[in-house]
């Protein structure tokens, strides 16, 4: 589905298009599987590459939209540059495997099994995405064609603090502003990772959430701890004072 968000912003190259499974997206946010399923509306993954989270989470009864620019693209480009970012992401782990988990002496294969995963993971979204394509939106922050309050959780991962060169301060706020005015009163959007590719924190953080707190938008950076023994900061936000809508219906 092709959206006139989406019509101002050409997928940009330099974002990798990665395909991450339902395991690492509940290491990365510090979710369950079982906090998903309990969730009362639907979840926004923004943006959704070529994860297979929409794919896997429909099993646990929860629904899942996906918003990214690269949907704008056909499937097989949008597959093209999935496995691009897999190649990337190896030699990633090769060249800087402090900023990865550890294999340990008793998982030396780690590195192949997590690629591995992410192979999964491009076929379930390549079969999901075929299927179901109302449920990949293209669309880039920071305008989104989502209604207010739409979504019970907000998820966006490896974006606006990993590319500091695309998304400038002013962009940045933009687009946390935006992610919250889509979720809903009694939900949450969790923001990772909040350091660039090279590992370096955002050093302006404190005056984003400044903003955002002006914007009556209250944050938090909470530590979540992975299935990897990994232990990540996640920025939390949420509305302050806007009163709880009635649940959208469950077709968006």
């Amino acid at each position: 589905m092709i959206t006139d968000a989406a019509q101002e912003s050409v997928p940009e190259q330099d974002v990798l298009v990665t395909s991450r499974p339902l395991d690492e997206y509940c290491a990365l946010f510090g979710l369950t599987r079982a906090r998903l399923a309990a969730l009362p509306g639907p979840v926004l993954d923004c943006p959704g590459g070529a994860a297979a989270l929409a794919a896997e989470a429909r099993a646990l009864g929860c629904r899942v939209i996906a918003a990214d620019p690269a949907y704008a693209l056909p499937l097989s480009e949008v597959a093209a540059r999935a496995l691009a970012a897999r190649t990337s992401m190896a030699a990633a782990m090769a060249a800087r495997p402090e900023l990865y988990p550890s294999p340990g002496p008793r998982r030396p294969d780690r590195p192949d099994r997590y690629l591995r995963s992410w192979d999964r993971a491009r076929r379930l979204f390549a079969a999901d995405s075929a299927t179901h394509p109302q449920r990949y939106v293209a669309a880039a922050l920071p305008r989104l064609p989502f209604a207010d309050g739409a979504f019970a959780l907000t998820l966006s991962g490896y974006l606006l603090f990993a590319y500091p060169e695309l998304f400038g301060s002013e962009r940045q706020l933009a687009a946390l502003i935006e992610l919250v005015r889509v979720t809903a009163a009694d939900g949450e959007v969790r923001v990772q990772p909040l350091h660039d590719g090279h590992g370096r924190r955002c050093g302006h953080l404190d005056r984003l959430r400044y903003a955002l707190g002006g914007r009556r938008i209250a944050s938090e950076v909470r530590r979540v701890s992975g299935g990897d023994g990994r232990t990540r900061r996640v920025l939390v936000l949420r509305a302050v004072g806007r009163h709880p809508r009635r649940r959208p219906s469950s077709r968006l």
